[in-house]
């Protein structure tokens, strides 16, 4: 056989068939290679000839739960599927659909000779094609797709359940971004005479359904792929998509420029949006639901540029959205005196970062907690970031003069508990704000500073009076989002010390535990070494002595070290802490926070 697995010693299993994988010797194998005991091996054995399956071999083992002789943990599918690789001499793949060419994929063999022979190319370069197997004895296909695609092959082995998920996904989507562009092509064709079909409930006819097809691939895509946001763009010669992931932006999909038009009316059609309107900027809303069947909603916005429309959809998945003070990232010191302040009956507190940093997640928490049967929560946005049963919630419209002042206005008549006002961005909704709280209530409210004692001097530049400011500024919490290390690749960092951190937060000093992790890579995380954010927060509990300072030109430094001696922990600090537990990297830090001053 051309491509044989490496010789296995006489005193362990016998050479295997020339032929598809069978339970049996799987099992033989994995006893042979001492993975699993004598014990477990009749075990399983047992289990599976209880009934007869046509499932694959490897997912026939991982039903009945193959447990390792060295530390007797359950054996996930994955597991095994590396374990086959290596006894076969094969490489291990596990395919990140992220990095895969889909149109090449569909160029190199049709769909049905890809489940008749239970492989997916994942890879086509100028001299080879990378194909994805779960039956490494079965080669009998390499020839003829060396001759067809005029490549040499190189095989690797994949998990089965991903090789027939992704074949199906993948085709589909290379078919329907095909029709898509064939229906663009057609002379007189354009998706704006299709979506005017469809406003007058005429039947869709096939070429629309790819284009249907094609969009919701993409949001389940990106579902699954954890994005934060998509984003369609419009370049010179093809659209690209791409995919916002733990704050990184990823390639997906380039496609032709006439199927990302198509898709864009698509979804502005689906957000209610003017579908004819391309020269100005549009907002809109989608509510559709993931794989798991959970509800998420997308913001959508689009914006007119060079080579057309560019639409990012933001997703805001409810149970990433809404997490407890632990699952934020807030330390034990902070969560104890956040949570003291959200407990005031009223005044201002207010939550400063850039855009991006997770402000309206910390806010949405917050305001979860605190929205009782007993209070009324309202709340005046632009846009509504998350609709929240619990609060009453209220979109500014400019075009209507409706702005946030005058949201703010009204909302004191609804007979208001706590007010969450989307952003103080001129002086108008600063004094509202303001009389808000002064006549009683609890005010939620976001600025772009670069740290909570720069919120002061940006009251003030707004307009409001020292003497406001001081009677109802309970708060400010700075905070900003890096990146996690992934838990499965981390590994320690012997090179860092303890001094080469201390350095960079002088002249703090850093106590408590110091177990310093760097990123390595691995599947789970694409090769990044990282996977998912916390937050990293700096909070300001306005004191007494603190208050003395907010005069009509106060001094920033004299602010910062009242609010230090306070309790308040730098962000560039908070970060240095969350290193020393291992749970992310100088790097991240330093490229995220203000410098200590």
């Amino acid at each position: 056989m051309s491509h044989s697995p490496h010789p296995i010693p006489k005193n362990q299993a016998p050479q295997p068939p020339r032929g598809p994988l069978d339970w049996r010797s799987l099992v033989q194998w994995l006893q042979a290679d001492g993975v699993i005991s004598t014990q477990e091996s009749t075990r399983i054995v047992n289990r599976c000839a209880q009934a007869e399956s046509a499932q694959h071999p490897l997912v026939r083992l991982a039903a009945v739960t193959v447990r390792r002789a060295s530390d007797d943990k359950p054996m996930d599918i994955d597991q095994l599927t590396q374990w086959l690789a290596s006894r076969t001499g094969l490489a291990y793949l596990r395919i990140d659909p992220l990095k895969v060419d889909v149109s090449k994929v569909a160029d190199t063999m049709s769909p049905a000779y890809a489940e008749r022979h239970r492989i997916l190319p994942v890879q086509v370069t100028a001299h080879e094609v990378v194909v994805a197997t779960a039956e490494p004895f079965l080669t009998d296909w390499v020839a003829e797709v060396e001759r067809q695609s005029r490549r040499s092959v190189r095989r690797v082995v994949a998990n089965p359940q991903d090789i027939h998920r992704f074949t199906v996904e993948f085709f589909a989507l290379a078919k329907s971004v095909r029709a898509a562009a064939k229906a663009g092509n057609n002379a007189g064709s354009s998706f704006e005479q299709l979506v005017e079909l469809g406003k007058s409930n005429r039947q869709l006819d096939a070429n629309d359904q790819s284009v249907v097809q094609v969009v919701d691939w993409l949001w389940q895509y990106a579902f699954d792929q954890r994005a934060s946001d998509i984003h369609l763009e419009p370049r010179r010669e093809q659209g690209v998509i791409r995919f916002r992931i733990d704050g990184v932006l990823h390639p997906v999909y380039q496609m032709p420029m006439g199927v990302l038009a198509a898709m864009t009316a698509r979804i502005k059609l689906l957000g209610r949006m003017d579908v004819m309107e391309k020269r100005r900027p549009q907002d809109g809303r989608i509510k559709t639901r993931n794989p798991s069947g959970d509800e998420i909603e997308m913001r959508i916005s689009t914006l007119p540029t060079a080579f057309g429309e560019k639409m990012v959809m933001r997703i805001f998945d409810p149970e990433t959205t809404v997490k407890d003070l632990d699952a934020l990232g807030f330390s034990a010191h902070d969560a104890q005196r956040w949570e003291a302040l959200v407990k005031r009956p009223n005044g201002i507190i207010l939550v400063t970062g850039p855009t991006g940093s997770g402000k309206t997640t910390t806010l949405y928490s917050t305001l979860k907690r605190v929205a009782t049967e007993a209070v009324n929560v309202s709340t005046v946005e632009d846009p509504i970031e998350m609709i929240e049963p619990a609060f009453n919630q209220t979109q500014v419209q400019t075009q209507l003069d409706f702005g946030f002042p005058e949201g703010l206005r009204a909302l004191m008549r609804q007979d208001p508990d706590i007010i969450m006002v989307g952003e103080i961005r001129d002086q108008a909704t600063a004094e509202m704000a303001v009389q808000a709280a002064l006549t009683g209530h609890l005010v939620f409210s976001t600025l772009h500073t670069n740290d909570a004692p720069s919120a002061v001097t940006r009251m003030l530049e707004l307009g409001v009076p020292s003497y406001l400011i001081n009677a109802t500024l309970l708060g400010v919490l700075a905070q900003r989002l890096v990146r996690t290390l992934c838990p499965h690749c981390k590994v320690a960092d012997e090179a860092a010390t303890r001094d080469a951190l201390a350095e960079v937060v002088k002249p703090w000093q850093l106590s408590g535990a110091y177990k310093p992790f760097k990123a390595v890579g691995c599947v789970d995380c694409r090769m990044t070494g990282f996977m998912g954010r916390m937050g990293l927060y700096e909070l300001l509990v306005v004191s007494d002595a603190f208050k003395n300072l907010i005069t009509k030109e106060p001094s920033a430094d004299a602010l910062k070290r009242q609010a230090m001696t306070d309790g308040m922990r730098p962000l560039r600090l908070a970060g240095a802490l969350r290193v020393a537990e291992g749970l992310t990297v100088l790097e991240e830090i330093l490229s995220s926070t203000p410098p200590l001053q």
